[in-house]
């Protein structure tokens, strides 16, 4: 099967005005669980085959990085998991319900350091605060990445959170791995190069969902002053 038509063999993303039905979206009445930057699948290939009561949905912006996981899951007929190619950010702010999902991975984002950059980073203030809204009390989000910096802005932005809270080191193994040790593709690039992996784990509290400072804003406020 070619990768267009395995792609295609899958259903598409809804294109609607209205927030997404999961029950009709899916079929069932499980879970779902979302993947922020799917790349090339690894992780949803993994943990749809391990959680088959788990609905998956992988949104990823690069339609080639899209097709290419939406390939490997079609020729395998997996049915609880589906891909979209589409800006996360606008999803899960527009078309995912309030509390609708059970968790939100975000695995190894781009940093965008650059200025002229920074509005193509994903992981900000208001996309977690738009994460926190999509996801139900007492579910995850998880997030992991090769650049330690970055580490430290996404757990600033989600420390300052009161409707999220830190759950204990163990839990931030809990994604499915290969053989090899790791469970994305990112994960292997950084472990060849003999690089660090950070991670974290947070559970979504009861607490109202507020915006957090953004924490390279006030390091650049701070070395302006200087």
């Amino acid at each position: 099967m070619g990768l267009k038509a395995a792609a295609a063999a899958l259903p598409a993303a809804p294109v609607a005005l209205n927030r997404i039905d999961w029950e009709q979206f899916y079929g069932n009445a499980n879970p779902v669980e979302i993947e922020v930057g799917t790349g090339k699948g690894l992780f949803l290939l993994n943990a749809s085959i391990a959680r088959p009561g788990t609905n998956f949905l992988g949104i990823e912006i690069v339609r080639k990085y899209q097709l290419y996981a939406a390939s490997r899951y079609a020729v395998r007929k997996i049915p609880n998991v589906k891909t979209a190619c589409a800006d996360a950010k606008l999803v899960l702010r527009d078309f995912v319900a309030v509390g609708s999902v059970q968790a939100v991975h975000v695995y190894f984002p781009d940093p965008w350091w650059k200025a002229r950059h920074k509005k193509r980073r994903v992981f900000t203030p208001e996309f977690a605060a738009d994460a926190a809204r999509a996801i139900r009390e007492g579910g995850r989000l998880y997030i992991a990445t090769d650049v330690e910096e970055y580490f430290g802005v996404m757990t600033a932005i989600v420390g300052a959170m009161p409707c999220f809270e830190l759950r204990p080191a163990e839990e931030q193994l809990a994604a499915p791995r290969t053989d090899a040790g790791f469970a994305t593709n990112f994960e292997r690039k950084a472990l060849e190069k003999g690089g660090g992996v950070w991670r974290a784990v947070y559970e979504r509290t009861s607490a109202p969902v507020t915006v957090a400072a953004d924490p390279t804003e006030a390091e650049n406020e701070g070395t302006s002053s200087d």
